[in-house]
């Protein structure tokens, strides 16, 4: 007989998200839904608006990734008007994102995802001795010195610890499924995990001073603008561009020493899971391409990460990306809407039909009908997963040099043949290629920035006569957020914003099912999963949380005035 899991709230994400799980007798998932709780209205808020100002309210959807929805905001309008920025502008543009890129993926690893595999309190039975050697056994690994080699900084952390338990309380390490026979870690393992996740909180300040060094401030940049940029003294100072340079250099040695070894431990202790392919899901993979080369003109320009499509795990044939092939379907949203939208025709009509069935005081999602504020995004009639690991999946199948070499060195030193890629663990690793990867980049573009400047080119910014490209006009910003695809979509008429549609990562990853019955990548990646206890579902939390999920940037609950739409209680004694 089957039964019916609830976990609402998701923890440890960005927004609300709710996850409904149905297991079998042997506790296996045979099916699943994601939904999101909360209204989105930032599409209407930017109607009528001058395109100009577009970046500046996009990048108020979340408070995670606001540099890259003003990003990519400026260059829709940028690419409605036909402008192709300077090299200065693009570089710093380059250096803001990839900022972004190493901060969000360390801090998702160690502060949001890394308590799916670390047990807390197994570390206490750690010999600090033997995790200063497993430290150094996994730098040894992936062929560094280790970051934390001295037994004291082990010793220092377990007896923090050891104080937290017997005054009672965990802090921040509170309410966790401590024990869970899921885990698979050895206590002097954890150790390393826990001491490595303290200092991580330390050190990303370090990437948000890079952010902020071009941004102007982080979060909520401020310097990019239609036409380049506005940090025009920073590049002229020679010290400024030195400071990121030395904030990018002891970070990266986090990522090198410390990240990268610690996704091989829990790669190779998880190994089982990431051989059986768990959490795989659709198997099937899009990326947009992002971070120009060159300055060839729009979207001709040569990319860090190239787009493509790779559909069925089929890195033999992968496919061209075409932007006219996205849709959005509403079928099992709570919008109006009869027929799947490309973006340009968007609409953003809320219908909320409400939850289904009530059962032991508990109310279900009406899956057979609408069921998430979430529309479910499609490719060329096909769902597909984004993020870093369909970057690095499309990047490999395009046989780009650089992805190829920085995977393909992961898994080697790993012992992974490639399959293990497509499954949560795979998806896990990804990202940390991928971060080591954007860390070493950044170190040739800071050079490049100085070179260029030293040169004496401090163009940052061209002009263009906005009442002459305004009249009627209509374009897109597509690249890769540090969770994946994001798209903005402007339609200009008369100088004013008559249309705007935005399709995020979590779009993508956290949709419903479309009109046909297919899941979306979290639903998918849910089915297979064996739950140890069903009473402590750590496995949907481990797997949903490898997609790192941001529902703030899919949903929002503003409406164009700014008045309160409603009051939400959460009742975390429910989470089961």
């Amino acid at each position: 007989m089957s039964r019916h899991i609830v976990v609402d709230p998701i923890t440890r994400i960005e927004g609300h998200l709710r996850i409904e799980a149905v297991i079998d007798d042997n506790n296996n998932i045979v099916d699943a839904y994601s939904s999101s709780t909360m209204f989105r209205g930032i599409e209407t808020i930017l109607q009528g608006r001058d395109p100009r100002d577009c970046g500046l309210l996009a990048m108020r959807i979340c408070g995670v990734c606001t540099g890259t929805h003003y990003q990519r905001s400026i260059e829709a309008v940028e690419h409605a008007f036909g402008i192709t920025i300077p090299k200065n502008a693009r570089i710093v543009r380059n250096l803001i994102q990839g900022a972004l890129y190493v901060h969000d993926h360390v801090v998702h690893f160690y502060h949001l995802h890394a308590l799916d595999w670390v047990d807390i309190v197994s570390a206490l039975k750690a010999d600090p001795k033997k995790a200063a050697a497993e430290a150094a056994k996994w730098a040894k690994v992936a062929g560094v010195e280790p970051w934390t080699d001295a037994q004291s900084a082990f010793r220092q952390v377990k007896t923090r610890l050891e104080k937290f338990v017997k005054q009672g309380r965990l802090g921040i390490f509170g309410n966790g499924y401590w024990g869970n026979g899921s885990y698979k870690l050895t206590p002097e393992q954890n150790l390393v995990g826990v001491t490595h996740y303290l200092q991580a909180l330390d050190l990303q300040r370090d990437a948000a001073k890079m952010m902020a060094i071009f941004g102007g401030k982080n979060p909520h940049p401020q310097s990019i603008v239609v036409g380049g940029v506005t940090c025009v003294q920073d590049i002229e100072n020679p010290s400024r561009i030195a400071l990121y340079k030395t904030l990018l250099m002891k970070y990266r040695k986090f990522i090198k020493q410390a990240y990268l070894p610690d996704v091989y431990m829990a790669g190779t202790m998880y190994a089982d899971e990431a051989l059986s392919a768990t959490g795989a899901g659709l198997k099937s993979y899009m990326s947009y391409g992002d971070f120009r080369l060159d300055d060839t003109g729009f979207y001709n320009s040569k990319l860090l990460f190239p787009n493509g499509v790779v559909l069925n795990g089929d890195l033999e044939r992968p496919l061209n990306f075409d932007p006219e092939s996205i849709t959005e379907d509403v079928a099992h949203a709570w919008y109006k809407g009869e027929k799947p939208l490309h973006p340009f025709d968007g609409k953003t009509d809320p219908e909320y039909t409400g939850f289904g069935r009530k059962e032991n005081g508990v109310v279900y999602l009406d899956t057979k009908n609408k069921y998430s504020w979430i529309k479910a995004p499609v490719y060329d009639d096909s769902r597909v997963e984004v993020g870093p690991l369909a970057r690095m999946i499309v990047g490999v199948a395009r046989k780009d040099r650089r992805v190829t070499e920085y995977v393909t060195r992961f898994l080697k030193n790993a012992k992974f043949p490639t399959e293990v890629l497509f499954s949560t663990v795979g998806r896990t690793a990804a990202r940390a290629i991928e971060t080591e990867l954007m860390a070493d980049v950044l170190v040739e573009w800071v050079d490049e920035l100085a070179s260029n400047a030293a040169s004496g080119d401090l163009s940052t910014w061209i002009e263009f006569d906005f009442k002459k490209v305004s009249s009627e006009a209509k374009g897109y910003g597509l690249a890769e957020a540090p969770r994946g695809a994001l798209g903005h979509w402007i339609r200009i008429e008369n100088g004013k914003v008559a249309n705007y549609q935005i399709v995020v990562p979590s779009t993508w990853n956290a949709s419903p099912r479309d009109r046909k019955g297919r899941k979306g990548a979290y639903e998918a990646s849910l089915v297979g999963i064996k739950v140890t206890d069903p009473n402590q579902p750590l496995e949907i939390l481990r797997t949903i949380h490898s997609f790192d999920p941001c529902i703030a940037c899919a949903v929002h609950i503003v409406d164009t005035k700014g008045k309160e739409l409603g009051v939400y209680k959460v009742d975390t004694s429910c989470s089961t």
